[in-house]
């Protein structure tokens, strides 16, 4: 069994290819094409060095890594496996983190998917490493805005009033307050100053804040089939004092196919994964995609995006 976390590296500096463009509304494009192109210039930085003779018939990256027969590099040449035993796709240089300011010029918030393929029972596990992870990333100790989003639940309709009433019966109101229960537990600790929840409506929401002790600041809703707010939940909302925002994110954000495709040896692939034809250049197993966060780095005497990008965990359970 080996996790693996991959990375997008900051995509606001990073180019505009990668970059949501408009009219393409999904997070999962911008996730996906992140990824490739971070693996992509991963492989380059090192395929394009100088390589010599290993005296064995093969040949040695000038950093010491073995290059393979094909046009990528080794994959321990782009890839690496730290202290924590995790695997890393690809390789960070952690001494380039941090952001360009002082932290208190900064709105730093964070959106956790938690997905479909993944158990609850390791949801405190998830969270816990993609704080760690962001505050590494951006030499940061807390965190301005968390929101989670669960696997099951959306807000898709013909109308508001039927998307509301669908929302009603989705999810797993137990598991949700239980996963809760750990963010609370950061809320408590400093590490978190606010919490807040997508895809949320107005019944699901109100038997949410009749269980929970840290009650939601933020409830994140998708529109784009619906068009607008119902009129009951913008009712509840600002009774509650919870803040309604919209967004246009996915909830299963990373399919296993399309990290499958990710990672694989396929034209558009990272070759990290051994399949038929490769069967002895990659790794071996099932792989089962966790979780997935995204963080923004926002500056706000400028009104400016800094920093935003991606983590996402997966584990790879040998066959």
């Amino acid at each position: 069994m080996t996790q693996i976390v991959l990375s997008t590296g900051n995509i606001v500096t990073a180019g505009p290819s990668i970059i949501r463009k408009p009219g393409i509304t999904r997070s999962n494009l911008e996730l996906t094409n992140s990824l490739r192109s971070n693996f992509l210039a991963a492989q380059q930085d090192y395929a394009g060095s100088p390589v010599s003779s290993n005296g064995n018939g093969g040949h040695v990256h000038r950093h010491g890594h073995p290059v393979n027969g094909n046009s990528r590099p080794a994959i321990d040449a782009w890839t690496a496996t730290e202290d924590d035993g995790v695997l890393y796709v690809p390789r960070i240089d952690w001494t380039a983190a941090g952001l360009q300011e002082n932290r208190a010029q900064y709105e730093i918030t964070l959106k956790l998917f938690f997905l479909p393929s993944a158990p609850a029972t390791k949801r405190t596990e998830y969270i816990n490493e993609a704080l760690r992870l962001v505050m590494k990333e951006l030499r940061i100790d807390h965190i301005d805005l968390l929101i989670v989003s669960f696997p099951g639940i959306s807000f898709e309709g013909n109308c508001e009033w039927e998307a509301d009433k669908i929302n009603a019966t989705m999810g797993d109101d137990e598991e949700e307050v239980r996963t809760w229960s750990a963010l609370e537990s950061l809320y408590e600790q400093g590490k978190v100053s606010r919490l807040g929840i997508a895809e949320f409506g107005t019944e699901k929401l109100q038997r949410f804040i009749d269980k929970v002790k840290v009650r939601p600041a933020v409830d994140q809703i998708n529109t784009k089939d619906c068009c607008s707010v119902p009129p009951p939940l913008t009712k509840l909302a600002k009774s509650e004092g919870i803040e309604l925002l919209t967004h246009s994110d996915c909830t299963d954000i990373l399919p296993s196919g399309i990290l499958r495709e990710l990672l694989g040896h396929g034209p558009q692939g990272a070759g990290v994964l051994a399949d038929d034809e490769n069967a002895q250049n990659g790794l071996k197993g099932d792989l089962i995609p966790e979780w997935v966060v995204k963080y923004t780095a926002f500056v706000n005497y400028r009104g400016v995006i800094e920093n935003k990008g991606y983590f996402a965990g997966a584990e790879l359970v040998q066959a």
